[in-house]
């Protein structure tokens, strides 16, 4: 696997279906990387501007049945936003951007999963993401009831969201759209058992990004 080293000024994305642990995990490397003194910007999918956010409260409440084809130019919608109000000058200033989802999720969610045509979601990709594409991208990976289990029990007495809600066949197409994706694109996705702790987890990771940064681990 050769994976383009992410300088200042890269860009790594977290990808995974629910209860993965992606939130965890960007949080614990951002920890990291500030402590090797890099500028480091957390932000997260659908969301990360305020008309994102915004977008996301629409998708997300799960009132409005929309389609998935609705729902991914809804998402390229807020993608486009965050890309021009968060993302992008981030990177020109020569932050390394930590992304919690981007555009793999919905390649999975409204692709892999949803049945969105993979001609849709190109072409809107070409219109809201353009040249502005991951360096590098984690795959957290597990099977689909145990990541269901800790949506669960991470919600609590919650109301489960939108894509927490649907059913076990459907998040069970969506691990295996993640696993294509990083299967046709080893160049920039790395595969990583979230099945484990979460400390051994966030040493793999750790251990990947220092090294395409040419830093030391210990």
């Amino acid at each position: 696997m050769t994976v383009h080293p992410p300088a200042s000024g890269s860009f790594i994305t977290l990808e995974g279906g629910e209860g993965a642990g992606k939130s965890t995990q960007i949080q614990l490397l951002a920890a990291a990387l500030r402590a090797m003194g890099r500028d480091v910007l957390v932000t997260r999918e659908p969301g990360g501007s305020p008309g994102a956010e915004a977008i996301r409260g629409l998708i997300l409440n799960g009132g409005f049945g929309f389609s998935s084809v609705t729902e991914a130019l809804l998402f390229s919608a807020a993608r486009l936003d965050h890309l021009e109000k968060t993302i992008r000058p981030a990177l020109a200033r020569g932050a390394i951007v930590l992304c919690d989802r981007f555009f793999d999720s919905t390649r999975a969610y409204q692709g892999a999963s949803g049945g969105t045509a993979p001609s849709v979601l190109a072409a809107l990709e070409t219109i809201a993401v353009g040249v502005t594409r991951p360096n590098l991208t984690f795959i957290l990976d597990l099977p689909a009831e145990i990541g269901l289990k800790r949506a669960h029990e991470r919600r609590g007495a919650g109301v489960a969201d939108r894509f927490e809600g649907e059913a076990l066949s459907f998040h069970e197409k969506l691990r295996s759209g993640f696993l294509h994706i990083a299967q046709n694109e080893p160049q920039r996705c790395v595969v990583v058992d979230a099945a484990r702790s979460v400390d051994v987890v966030a040493a793999d990771i750790r251990s990947i990004v220092f090294s395409c940064l040419g830093a030391r681990t210990s």
